[in-house]
């Protein structure tokens, strides 16, 4: 048996021990729980990440601080966009692509009065020109008094884009008409049916002429001097074109140098949009063939205006915005690694 004693002094003891063993457990389990909070997720409400975290705008985290970085920032990139947008602008209008308005109907009816169209600049840097193409020319020393305009270099042209965007310089006496023939053709009207003919084939012009409109009412017969083009207009009754300046230098043709582009379409109003091809009866294989003889002519309009500046300002502004975000790109980048670097 048992002693009393030793029973109750066990039963004494008990209470002691289980008071200690939970106050080492609670401790513990402080511990765990604090050890817990400083480990845990930054966002836990009442962290002490939660705390120091500045106040901001809802779930995107934005400051007032931040808002005011970025518009400051935009404010700084805004003339670097602009600059680059003029920059490209007077590129695109000087030597690639340019808007041009139509003011006269002797293009009608393949161009109406008011239609716009572009002129591509680039083409004949590439190809030749082919008959049947629709051209812009400064007439300057063509037809009308003064000397042929020279194309200076690459700094000079960009010079005069410049200028000219602004309203400056003298844009000349801007025509547009058709390459009927090109150097080395004999162009001549009419054979017994009344068609143009080229190099003895004759032209089969009905799809482009003006409803009505004879190919022409002016008997001509002349080869087409090297350098130069015999142009006219598809509204022939209303047309001053190469036929009216037979008596001037060139028998009526202008020089290839006065060419400032081709116009490949018609852009406004949108129910004129299409593209301008060359007829198919300039694709005629016979034409390509050696010109045939024939006697010198003894050696008489659709113009062009341009259009404003919003094409090339539209097209310099697309491309300006890919630039722009590509040059902060890369300021970024650079200055990031210089940080790092120190």
């Amino acid at each position: 048996m048992n002693d009393p004693q030793d029973s109750t002094a066990s039963e004494g003891r008990d209470p002691g021990a289980a008071v200690t063993a939970d106050e080492q457990s609670q401790a513990a389990a402080d511990r765990v729980t604090a050890n817990a909070q400083a480990d845990g997720p930054a966002d836990a409400e009442g962290s002490p990440e939660a705390a120091a975290a500045p106040a901001g705008d809802g779930e995107s985290g934005t400051t007032p601080a931040g808002r005011r970085k970025r518009k400051r920032s935009f404010w700084k990139e805004l003339p670097i966009l602009v600059a680059i947008a003029l920059l490209l602008a007077v590129v695109i209008k000087t030597f690639a692509i340019q808007a041009f308005y139509i003011p006269s109907g002797s293009m009608e009816n393949t161009l109406e009065i008011n239609d716009r169209v572009l002129v591509n600049k680039i083409v004949y840097h590439i190809r030749d020109i082919h008959r049947g193409d629709i051209v812009v020319f400064n007439g300057d020393g063509s037809w009308d008094p003064g000397t042929v305009p020279v194309t200076g270099n690459i700094f000079q042209q960009f010079a005069d884009g410049f200028a000219s965007m602004f309203g400056f310089g003298h844009p000349g006496d801007i025509l547009i008409k058709r390459v009927i023939g090109i150097p080395g053709d004999h162009v001549a009207c009419c054979d017994a049916q009344g068609r143009v003919t080229v190099n003895g084939v004759p032209l089969n012009e009905q799809s482009y002429l003006y409803p009505g409109a004879a190919p022409s009412l002016a008997r001509f017969n002349i080869t087409v001097p090297p350098g130069r083009l015999w142009v006219m207009g598809d509204n022939r009754f209303f047309s001053e074109d190469s036929r009216d300046h037979m008596g001037d230098p060139g028998g009526g043709t202008i020089p290839q140098s006065a060419v400032i582009g081709r116009a490949f379409i018609i852009i406004w109003p949108p129910s004129r949009w299409r593209i301008l091809p060359i007829p198919a009866t300039f694709n005629q294989s016979a034409l390509t063939a050696s010109p045939a003889a024939g006697p010198p002519a003894d050696l008489g309009t659709a113009r062009a205006e341009p259009a404003g500046q919003t094409v090339p300002l539209v097209l310099g502004f697309t491309g300006a915005i890919p630039l722009t975000w590509l040059q902060r790109r890369v300021r970024t980048r650079v200055a990031k690694r210089r940080r790092r670097g120190s």
